[in-house]
């Protein structure tokens, strides 16, 4: 449970939607005026308060070194937070970290999905139309998608935190692609003079940055190590709810309609049409082991085998065979390549 005030964020669709996903419920406090005795200030105290006590009892101290690298800070905050919830509550007898603990479910804490997945889930459908140069911009950002798609009507999968663009037409998912370029940099237009109260400012931060102290006076920061005075938890996994479908289909169907997008056509039809029933595993060998980009396996996913063959060209199945191989005559194997471009069988 996350409880926050009636901002922006809490109102957003896309906020809602991934805290829907990560199974998180969304509490804010009661607006001004509401049952007429609690008023805003009071309720949001509790969010703005923690936020308040890290500014001041620990940003307050980048004045003074600032950090280097960005797991330096984290590393300062959670030397920070851990010294701050082993003190005393202030109207409990225990620490801050002794009541969490404490009031724990017994399954524990539950386990977060990684960055690349999360990002996922930041992601909404849009509809937009391709442009005639197959381009398409988001946000300032030019995309170049599949030439196919100039001047079609696509849906575009973006999230927030994405760097790169997913399109899907007509049940097909194209992507990711990359940005062929990139908004205009900041700052890269004239500026404006500086005031005398600019300057004085620039000044300050200037000495501000020249009366720090060095890393030997502050200490050396170390991430905490788990020992034994730490109370150890449960921890579970985490569940992926899997909202488009990405690791399984929704049912039986739809994985037979990939399986046959991909094959090109349904196996189901193939074996029907070769007269076998039920598929067998040496029929898949026919199709998938010899070389998908072979002449004989692209034949046969588009449902011509060497019988079918052999029955539209009127010749021997042993023919088509020794064709499909390479071992006939050039003369022989011009002929019935153009017997097979000529009924209209793709090769």
């Amino acid at each position: 449970m996350i409880y926050m005030d009636n901002g922006p964020i809490s109102r957003s669709r896309v906020f809602q939607k991934v805290m829907n996903y990560l199974g998180i419920e969304i509490r804010t406090h009661v607006p001004k005026g509401k049952d007429g005795r609690r008023v805003t200030a009071r309720a949001k105290g509790k969010v703005e308060r923690p936020f308040r006590t890290v500014k001041e009892m620990h940003e307050t101290l980048y004045h003074l070194h600032e950090p280097e690298t960005i797991d330096e800070a984290n590393t300062w905050l959670m030397q920070f937070l851990l010294h701050y919830n082993k003190q005393n509550h202030r109207r409990e007898t225990h620490s801050r970290m002794e009541d969490w603990i404490g009031n724990l479910t017994r399954d524990g804490i539950r386990q977060m999905c990684d960055w690349k997945r999360f990002c996922t889930f930041a992601r909404e459908p849009e509809k937009r139309k391709v442009g005639i140069d197959a381009r398409i911009t988001v946000e300032g950002v030019a995309y170049e998608v599949e030439p196919d798609l100039a001047g079609e009507t696509v849906i575009l999968w973006w999230g927030l935190f994405d760097n790169e663009l997913y399109v899907e037409h007509q049940d097909c998912r194209y992507g990711p692609y990359a940005p062929i370029g990139n908004p205009i940099p900041l700052h890269s237009y004239r500026s404006f003079k500086k005031t005398s109260t600019q300057k004085r400012v620039d000044r300050i931060e200037v000495l501000a940055e020249q009366l720090t102290l060095p890393a030997s006076a502050i200490g050396k920061v170390e991430l905490p190590v788990i020992g034994e005075n730490v109370i150890p938890f449960p921890v579970r996994s985490f569940v992926d709810p899997d909202p488009f479908q990405e690791l399984t289909f929704k049912n039986t169907i739809e994985a037979k309609k990939a399986i046959a997008r991909y094959l090109v056509k349904p196996l189901a039809k193939e074996a029907y049409e070769v007269g076998m029933k039920p598929i067998t595993a040496d029929f898949m060998e026919t199709i998938l082991a010899i070389g998908l980009d072979e002449l004989e396996p692209n034949l046969i996913r588009h449902g011509y085998n060497v019988k079918s063959i052999a029955r539209l060209l009127n010749v021997r199945p042993s023919e088509v065979r020794s064709f499909l191989h390479n071992q006939l005559s050039d003369e022989k194997t011009t002929e019935i390549r153009e017997q097979i471009l000529k009924i209209g069988i793709p090769i």
